[in-house]
């Protein structure tokens, strides 16, 4: 009897390290995948807020005459009451700006920066949520073995890289 019970409790003490285990996996995997989901929200916002929170911002229109630097400049052509043309505003230079053309922009408040609106505006900054959309599925598949959550995060993370890719 002494050796049965022995072995009894060597199995409860194995199950309780192996739970305590799966309790720090799954806690650490979360925690990483929380902060990866809040590190994309928070690159995303910074342009996001000018897009989706539109009331009382200038608006209007600019077309690009010159690039370099990292950056597009051109005259600005209110379309916004209250909002006064400018002969140079300055725009980031990436795969959503080209030299010649004109683009729906919001102004930043207080400066001379602008961001693109519009569809193709509100897709392209939610652009570094599609990739920590992408980068958490890998955590959540590997980590907390969630497989059908990681498919549907890598998907809804495609679909918006896609999206903004095709609008752009």
């Amino acid at each position: 009897m002494p050796a049965s019970a022995a072995a009894a409790r060597a199995r409860q003490a194995s199950s309780a390290s192996s739970a305590l285990l799966t309790f720090g996996r799954v806690a650490a995997m979360g925690t990483v995948t929380a902060l990866i989901l809040i590190a994309g929200v928070w690159a995303s916002w910074g342009t996001a807020q000018h897009v989706l929170l539109t009331k009382g911002r200038e608006q209007g229109t600019v077309r690009v005459t010159r690039c370099g630097g990292g950056v597009c400049s051109g005259p600005y052509s209110p379309v916004s009451a209250g909002s006064q043309a400018r002969e140079r505003v300055v725009i980031e230079d990436s795969v959503a700006v080209a030299k010649g053309r004109t683009y729906s922009v919001v102004l930043k408040p207080g400066s001379g920066d602008a961001v693109r609106s519009g569809p193709a505006g509100i897709l392209y900054a939610w652009v570094p949520l599609g990739g920590a959309l992408l980068l958490a599925s890998v955590v959540v598949a590997g980590g907390l073995r969630r497989t059908r959550v990681a498919w549907g995060m890598a998907g809804g993370g495609v679909a918006l890289l896609t999206a903004a890719f095709f609008a752009v």
